[in-house]
């Protein structure tokens, strides 16, 4: 005991030994875990997906439809993935391929994404912006006005092809739930 009545603190002492037991552990659980993250990030390949290089879509096996068709498809020579799948900000653009890839990194994962692939509610906003923001002028004449915004064309509704064509089971004829969700 130190002469301020608290427990000394030097080697040998029962409560240093405790404390060392305590930041040793600690460093070995952040040293683990920074190792596996390290190794998992580097076997995903993750510095490309910062890039815009859409063959890094495809480093996730179940993607490979969909890159395969991409390059088949008629936006091939005017648009990469991102120009579709993101919004155009910078910060938004991001932050949304973070929740992105976390999301797909951990269905992947675990296993658990819906087979086939299909996009989300809030991809398929990206995917209207997108489609507006670069044919603006030839579909402003269609443009849903503000207070029938809920009722508005939706452009992958009709031209689902386009980005992957038939070989990701994209285009074609419409899936119950495409139908479903475009009436909403």
């Amino acid at each position: 005991m130190s002469t301020t009545g608290r427990p000394s603190l030097e080697p040998g002492n029962r409560e240093w030994r405790i404390r060392r037991w305590l930041v040793l552990a600690l460093a070995c659980g952040i040293g683990t875990a920074a190792g596996i993250g390290s190794f998992a990030f580097r076997y995903a390949e993750g510095l490309s997906y910062f890039g815009t290089e859409p063959s890094a879509c495809a480093n996730c096996h179940i993607m490979q439809p969909q890159f395969d068709a991409w390059q088949k498809g008629s936006h091939h020579t005017a648009a990469v993935c991102i120009d579709c799948h993101l919004p155009s900000g910078f910060v938004e653009k991001y932050l949304v391929k973070a929740e992105n890839g976390y999301r797909h990194g951990k269905l992947f994962t675990t296993q658990t994404f819906a087979e086939p692939i299909f996009v989300q509610e809030r991809g398929r906003e990206i995917l209207e912006e997108n489609c507006v923001r670069c044919h603006g002028t030839l579909v402003a004449e269609l443009a849903p006005r503000e207070s029938d915004a809920r009722h508005g064309l939706s452009c992958v509704r009709c031209h689902a092809g386009v980005g992957h064509g038939e070989a990701a089971r994209l285009g074609g004829r419409l899936t119950q739930r495409e139908l479903e969700m475009s009436h909403e």
